[in-house]
């Protein structure tokens, strides 16, 4: 049996192990300001190590497929997770787990679809699962907020949604100004990030591409294509998200579903 792809891994973690340092000084700092996140930081660092090489695993028998099938397999793998991750921020929202994965699907589903067909990057598992990980990882984060602040925006103002409902308003109506203001909080982060991308911070793709050896400038290309695609498909998934909560936060009468607002 070949082991050389497990010495070459081994020797390629000496890096990353010796990173642990930071860590550990900041358990340390932790320890005597008594934060209490000592057992936490370190489980996280160990579950983030193990995903991570996994994953590293999973993509490099990925790669050597290059098969439709594992592409769709992945992708769907992604969307599950972040659907799961958003629902449970939105946990008062019924169903949130189901409305979350629907909404990141659409969201990033379509934006990819568009970018295939523009042949703006080519359909290899090379490009495409690594680029699906930021997109559904960006709308799993606006499409949780969404929920969750467009629940509480209800709750906080039933005397006034009741209202405009007892007037004759639809649902979409009469909680027009709480989507808006949940649609807003959750797409500010998105839209400061593009505002000062390359001014504050380089991102992710960008940072990989520089330090793997490519020119600056094909770096800025991809992380544009990318920049476009989180926004695209955080709108998307986030504006999604509303229009499937909406059953749920109302009764065929047109009423509110007491019961989503009664909890906590």
């Amino acid at each position: 049996m070949d082991w050389a792809w497990l010495l070459e891994f081994s020797k390629g973690m000496i890096k990353p192990t010796a990173a642990l340092a930071v860590v550990a000084l900041a358990v340390v700092l932790s320890y005597f300001q008594k934060l209490g996140l000592e057992w936490e930081m370190g489980y996280s660092v160990f579950r983030a190590f193990l995903q991570l090489s996994v994953i590293g695993f999973v993509l490099q028998f990925i790669f050597n497929q290059n098969k439709f099938i594992w592409i769709l397999l992945a992708y769907l793998f992604m969307v599950s997770v972040a659907g799961y991750t958003a629902g449970q921020r939105a946990k008062h929202v019924p169903k949130g787990k189901y409305i979350a994965g629907a909404s990141i699907l659409a969201g990033t589903a379509i934006t990819m679809a568009v970018l295939l067909i523009l042949n703006v990057f080519p359909f290899t598992p090379r490009y495409i699962i690594p680029v699906a990980g930021m997109v559904v990882g960006n709308a799993m984060t606006v499409t949780g907020v969404t929920m969750k602040k467009l629940r509480d925006d209800i709750k906080l103002q039933l005397t006034l949604v009741e209202t405009a409902l007892a007037l004759g308003a639809t649902p979409r109506q009469a909680t027009l100004q709480q989507v808006k203001r949940s649609l807003i909080i959750a797409l500010s982060p998105v839209l400061d990030n593009a505002k000062t991308v390359g001014l504050i911070s380089l991102p992710g793709a960008m940072t990989g591409l520089i330090m793997g050896g490519a020119s600056p400038l094909e770096a800025i290309q991809l992380q544009i294509v990318v920049m476009n695609m989180l926004i695209g498909a955080s709108f998307m998934s986030s504006i999604m998200s509303t229009y499937l909560c909406w059953p749920y936060f109302f009764t065929r009468a047109y009423q509110l579903e007491q019961s989503v607002f009664c909890s906590d």
